[in-house]
């Protein structure tokens, strides 16, 4: 643990502090709590800091320091807070750091350049994240906490020296579409889809998840269909349906007994003696079919019996 000239109990309580530096990370306009306060406490812990415990706001700036009101006679709030500057040990190219959680429930105000450039301020309202990297100074104000006797220091103000960016999660940075020529009149705010607008969520279903390749998003392999559903199987000529379901598990219940599809029936195989035969027969009967008189019944006068006649229509006389 660093040893430090001044302690917490010898600040004077409503006095300021001025620390200037480049943002490097800020949650200045929402409170840290609920499931986002046991994430970052839980994270403190893991690095061996003591955890917030209350909802808070925070600030890390890099290349911090303080500006003292007189340089040759620093105040001791002064001094405390420049003691507490540290080394970043992921990175230390980055100078002293300053490190702030402030608590209770009143929000940083964030002043920026005014757009008349007379060097005044104008309070931002935006409601938007300060950009990584901006010139800012912190103003720490000096406060007693209830039944507690050292004094903590509490974030008032954050003012920014630069024209304002604000933090993107994943859109396309305002300096690039200005060189394009597209200029807001106000920064642009991300807009949040409302349940029962549309959406796969507000309609009770899974949103499709996807995948990036490329550049290019695709949807994301769905889970595959339950070994109980089958796929429905067009009915062939010859073809068996499947004596159980692809995948189908050994616990899974006992499948109704498929029911083969019916075979049609193959003529035999005929020998040259039953093909002739057969010829015969058929040609016999086209004969006898194509007149009304029919087949003969008995011998005709040239064959010996000269009283036979033909079944069917006959003539006499």
């Amino acid at each position: 643990m660093a040893n430090y000239s001044i302690s917490a109990n010898q600040l004077t309580e409503g006095t300021s502090v001025f620390i200037r530096g480049k943002l490097a990370f800020a949650r200045l306009t929402s409170l840290i709590e609920g499931a986002a306060l046991a994430a970052s406490d839980q994270r403190k812990v893991q690095n061996g800091m003591s955890p917030v415990g209350k909802p808070h706001t925070t600030a890390t700036i890099t290349e911090a320091e303080v500006q003292f009101a007189d340089p040759a006679n620093p105040t001791v709030e002064e001094q405390f807070v420049s003691e507490r500057r540290y080394t970043s040990k992921k990175n230390p190219a980055s100078g002293a750091n300053y490190s702030i959680d402030s608590k209770g429930t009143n929000l940083p105000i964030i002043a920026i350049p005014s757009e008349k450039g007379d060097g005044t301020y104008d309070q931002d309202t935006s409601g938007q994240e300060l950009a990584q990297g901006l010139d800012v100074t912190l103003v720490l104000r000096v406060y007693k906490p209830k039944n507690f006797a050292n004094r903590g220091l509490s974030l008032d103000q954050v003012i920014v020296h630069e024209t304002p960016r604000y933090y993107n999660a994943g859109g396309v940075a305002s300096g690039e579409l200005a060189a394009r020529g597209i200029v807001f009149n106000a920064p642009p705010r991300a807009v949040q889809a409302q349940p029962g607008s549309g959406s796969a969520v507000g309609n009770g279903e899974e949103p499709v998840a996807t995948e990036v390749e490329d550049g290019l998003s695709f949807p994301a392999p769905q889970p595959a269909v339950a070994a109980s559903v089958a796929a429905p199987v067009p009915a062939q000529a010859h073809a068996q349906v499947l004596t159980e379901p692809v995948g189908a598990t050994p616990q899974a219940a006992p499948a109704v007994a498929p029911v083969a599809a019916p075979v049609a029936e193959q003529p035999q195989q005929e020998t040259p003696e039953q093909k002739l035969a057969r010829l015969e027969r058929e040609n016999a009967e086209l004969k006898n079919s194509g007149s009304a008189v029919g087949a003969p019944a008995g011998q005709g006068p040239w064959g010996g019996s000269g009283d036979a006649q033909q079944a069917g229509i006959t003539y006499q006389g």
